[in-house]
């Protein structure tokens, strides 16, 4: 029986996932998060083998949890069902080490293959992704790849508009360090100053004012 843990901040889609989960005969959920902290909390109370991530959450994203979870948990393994398609997120999540990367456009039973898979320890990228990330490489568009897991969270949420200090304390680190970051982060990218940094940002799919504009 496979132990399931959903990281993910919105209930309807837990209880989406936690009815088709159930439903199995090799598998169940165990604990379910609303953030990353909650996350590392519900570990510690239930024995997890797969954990299904989202990647957008309140405060760190998923990238930033997979690492963390992961330092804690090394035989996790970890899914990622995101709405984010881009190939630098998609990028940053693998190699903060989750084992596979499906879009939340993704049949039922493409997640439930899915989590069998990285369970045995397979790579698993559904069809949309696999596409962008090979777009994304014959285009030379991997320039985010040059980041860090850790920098690119630090990316994301400065990109967002967030002050250092903020982003310090939801990544556990001194504000010293998160302008350190920033630093090499403006050097890999050629960002000469903030506003190409955001530029660039807003064209890898890190951030997206889109929904603000509509308001």
């Amino acid at each position: 029986m496979l132990r399931i843990l959903l990281l993910d901040d919105h209930a309807v889609v837990r209880t989406g996932y936690r009815r088709l989960i159930d439903a199995e005969g090799d598998m169940r959920v165990v604990a379910e998060a609303t953030t990353a902290d909650e996350a590392y909390a519900r570990m510690q109370e239930a024995d997890v083998d797969v954990a299904v991530v989202d990647l957008s959450l309140r405060g760190s994203s998923g990238v930033e949890a997979i690492r963390r979870m992961l330092a804690r948990q090394p035989l996790l393994r970890v899914l990622v069902m995101s709405m984010h398609d881009s190939a630098g997120f998609v990028t940053q999540a693998m190699r903060a080490g989750a084992l596979g990367y499906l879009t939340k456009s993704s049949g039922p039973v493409d997640m439930l293959d899915a989590i069998r898979s990285v369970a045995a320890g397979r790579r698993v990228l559904s069809s949309d992704v696999a596409h962008v990330l090979a777009d994304a490489v014959l285009d030379g568009e991997q320039l985010l790849a040059r980041l860090t897991p850790r920098e690119f969270e630090v990316l994301r949420m400065a990109a967002q508009g967030e002050p250092a200090s903020w982003i310090a304390n939801q990544m556990h680190l001194s504000h010293k360090t998160v302008l350190n970051h920033l630093s090499m982060i403006r050097q890999k990218l050629e960002a000469e100053n903030d506003f190409k940094l955001l530029r660039l940002a807003v064209r890898h799919g890190l951030v997206d004012f889109s929904a603000e504009l509509a308001c």
